[in-house]
């Protein structure tokens, strides 16, 4: 009981949309700007940096506060860590608030990976995207730079964490909560992969 409870709570918080909250608050529907996300990157767009990054900071500590708190608990161990891992990513991708339509999981995804790891895997993480971003900006620098791109970008970004996680030697337990993060990536920015894949075919 109290583990299904433990998770619920990992949910709630993560389902918390406070980005989205911010832009109204400043009478703006982060789903009407840019491309419909209501994350803190639309309000970044909608009201400038400072909403952004109170965005990205709140977004962030949502994964990252309850799993600090929780793990110190005796009723998180073993496989359980997975579940309650994840539950903040998957309570911002599928928030009950917004009638299962979240946001995109990324700022809560490196809140969650502080937690797990003493910030070690969100640093590589971070790495991994600003390299990403470097390359992508020197080939297309002389074009702006699509949704697509960057939803391209950070589900390969988190594919390449794989393989830092596999060289050094995390658990299998850190390992299922990559996977279960990656595929919550891969759907949250299915749209951006599916047009993507539709515009090489074509």
């Amino acid at each position: 009981m109290m583990m299904v409870l433990l998770i619920a709570c990992a949910f709630l918080s993560g389902s918390l949309m406070f980005s989205y909250w911010l832009g109204l608050a400043g009478k703006k529907n982060l789903k009407a700007v840019g491309d419909g996300n209501p994350g803190a990157l639309n309000l970044w767009k909608a009201h400038g940096y400072k909403f952004g990054i109170a965005g990205v900071l709140l977004d962030f500590a949502k994964g990252y506060l309850p799993l600090i708190w929780m793990l110190g608990s005796e009723y998180v161990q073993g496989y359980f860590i997975v579940l309650l891992a994840l539950a903040p990513i998957a309570g911002h991708a599928f928030s009950p608030f917004l009638k299962g339509r979240g946001g995109k999981a990324i700022a809560v995804t490196f809140g969650v990976w502080s937690a797990l790891t003493g910030f070690e895997v969100s640093l590589v993480y971070a790495v991994i995207l600003a390299f990403m971003a470097v390359v992508s900006y020197w080939i297309y620098k002389n074009k702006p730079k699509s949704a697509e791109a960057d939803g391209l970008q950070v589900v390969s970004g988190m594919l390449l964490l794989s393989v830092y996680l596999y060289l050094r030697m995390f658990s299998a337990v850190i390992l299922l909560v990559w996977l279960g993060n990656f595929a919550i990536l891969v759907y949250t920015h299915r749209i951006e992969l599916a047009s993507l894949l539709k515009k090489n075919i074509n």
